[in-house]
């Protein structure tokens, strides 16, 4: 099955072929890039025109068609042209996955502005900190992040602002989204450089704030490749290994997606929405996640994969409706975000005769996936992430920097055409990150002897839940901002549903008080409410630090139990 897989792979990236990879020079570098990749996401959407009457995005009992939603992107571009939004200029979008999303998206980065994705649970502290940040011209909104946005307003006077779907009487500032995406105009024409900003996504900060990372049109459409490549080559591999022709065993379907994972991360975005113009694929949206939900949606819409964190994958499989619903439509289930345990591999195949798993493993940093291994691949290697896609080059290192033979344990190190151009506003911090190309991706891995990827741990302090990265300095500086606070230390603590969950150890002033519901209530004014830790321990005696004055965490995790939490 190896032999095949390097034989479709070598057949798939061989001169003049779709998947044909070249050096290119990028910021002074020599890095690795599609030859045939398309030049720039708005060449990407325009090349799905030909799909006009194909679904494309379907929401509860709306369907709208690519030909519908090239008129809406195409009329809210000309709208946001004549409100002096230009190539370059930053565009907001704040909002639930609507339709909408997508559609803006598209007229955002189709008009060569950039598209500036705002996370939709963060509270008004939090929004502030990325509209400064970034400075947009223009915020997109839904009603609920519309209300948090008037919180914050005076201090973005000059921000125009669209309000999508809107619950109540539109204040005065704002315009409604259907006054300008359901009228009429034309994409304003562009020059779009490939290696000029397509979209900003944040990312939880080390320091407290997020870092807002900056993906670039030529990062995004290597990726969107890479996306197309990881299927591609491994059907193409198995076919080898059954005796097939490839070619005549290949199903023609435009695929069908289940997305329940946010807009503004690329798991969901980079990963599903962005590729599927591309292949002419349908995007099923839900309002929020509920397991009952997406099983009658299944049965209904009939999606050919659903990615998403392997928490949803588990509560699906485990919902009193899984087995009456028809879910014989899956091929793939799985996705990325977060490790999917051995036990959930195997037992796919088994519920599901007609699905096979699948994962991916990436970062914001990369624009999406770095690898990705699906089908009888993931099932044979259920402990692996699969190998690097052909855009990059990876290594493990050691401590000094020596790249480590295979099963050498060290950091990931990757480069190539989907890493991005750095972090807004913090070059300090992309220097850090980012060393002559090669991203330092602060996971501990190992390579196999075909190339596969196997993640070890991680060496960033963050906690993992359920798909989204929360850094524990982010919510140690949230729960200082209570006097009663003299240390704490943030870490993650296992969960079975959401894979990690925030515990935070705290030691208290002397003579202070303090009880669970009002520390997590100070937290929740200036974090989103899925940061706030879900177990409290209140020590008696400080914290323990180890020689050099630091807190021992992991002895802190080690020793306490859930049990004992408040």
């Amino acid at each position: 099955m190896y032999k095949e897989l390097k034989r479709a792979w070598s057949e798939l990236t061989a001169p003049g072929e779709m998947f044909e990879v070249q050096r290119i020079a990028v910021r002074g570098l020599s890095i690795l890039g599609y030859i045939h990749a398309p030049a720039s996401l708005r060449d990407v959407w325009l090349s799905s025109a030909q799909h006009a009457d194909s679904d494309y995005l379907v929401y509860e009992d709306e369907r709208i068609s690519y030909g519908q939603a090239h008129a809406r992107a195409a009329a809210l571009a000309a709208a946001l042209a004549e409100r002096g939004v230009v190539p370059g200029d930053r565009v907001a979008i704040a909002m639930r996955n609507y339709p909408e999303w997508m559609i803006a998206f598209w007229a955002v980065t189709g008009m060569g502005a950039v598209a500036v994705g705002m996370n939709a649970w963060w509270v008004p502290r939090e929004m502030h900190y990325a509209l400064q940040d970034s400075a947009p011209r223009v915020l997109i909104a839904d009603w609920e992040r519309l209300q948090r946005f008037g919180e914050i307003r005076e201090a973005f006077p000059g921000l125009g602002v669209i309000v999508v779907r809107p619950l109540g009487q539109v204040p005065a500032w704002a315009e409604l989204w259907g006054a300008l995406a359901d009228g009429s105009g034309d994409f304003p024409e562009c020059i779009i450089d490939a290696d000029q900003d397509a979209t900003i996504f944040y990312t939880s900060g080390t320091t407290g704030h997020p870092k807002g990372a900056l993906l670039t049109h030529r990062s995004c459409v290597n990726n969107i490749l890479n996306v197309v490549f990881a299927t591609t080559v491994q059907m193409r591999a198995l076919a080898y290994a059954a005796g097939e022709d490839p070619l005549t065993s290949a199903g023609g379907t435009p695929p069908r997606a289940l997305v329940a994972t946010p807009f503004f991360h690329v798991t969901a975005n980079n990963c599903v929405a962005q590729v599927a113009p591309l292949v002419g694929g349908s995007l099923i949206l839900m309002y929020k996640w509920d397991a009952a939900e997406a099983l009658r949606l299944i049965e209904r819409e009939r999606p050919t994969t659903f990615g998403a964190v392997p928490m949803m994958t588990r509560e699906i499989l485990a919902h009193p409706d899984f087995s009456s619903r028809d879910t014989s439509s899956l091929l793939t289930i799985g996705g990325g975000g977060a490790a999917m345990h051995p036990d959930l591999v195997s037992r796919i195949p088994d519920v599901l005769p007609g699905a096979r798993p699948s994962t991916g493993y990436g970062l914001t940093e990369t624009s999406g996936i770095i690898a990705a291994v699906s089908l009888e691949f993931f099932m044979d290697r259920p402990r692996s992430v699969g190998p690097a896609m052909p855009t990059f080059e990876l290594k493990c290192v050691d401590v000094d920097g020596h790249a480590l033979p295979p099963y050498g344990i060290g950091e990931l190190l990757v480069r190539g055409a989907p890493v991005i151009r750095g972090y807004l506003n913090q070059p300090e911090a992309t220097a850090a990150v980012i060393v002559d190309g090669w991203l330092h991706t602060g996971d501990i891995a190992y390579l196999d002897e075909e190339g596969f990827i196997h993640l070890v741990d991680r060496a960033k302090d963050m906690v993992l839940r359920g798909g989204e990265n929360i850094y524990c300095a982010e919510v140690e500086s949230a729960i200082f901002h209570h006097d009663a606070v003299a240390e704490c230390v943030v870490f993650a603590v296992r969960d079975e549903r959401m894979g990690e969950e925030v515990g935070a150890a705290i030691h208290l002033k002397p003579g202070a008080s303090l009880d669970a519901s009002e520390l997590r209530e100070t937290c929740g004014r200036y974090i989103a409410a899925f940061k706030v830790p879900r177990y409290l321990w209140f020590m008696e005696e400080p914290l323990p630090r180890n020689a050099s004055g630091k807190f021992v965490k992991r002895a802190l995790q080690e020793s306490l139990s859930v049990g004992d939490a408040q």
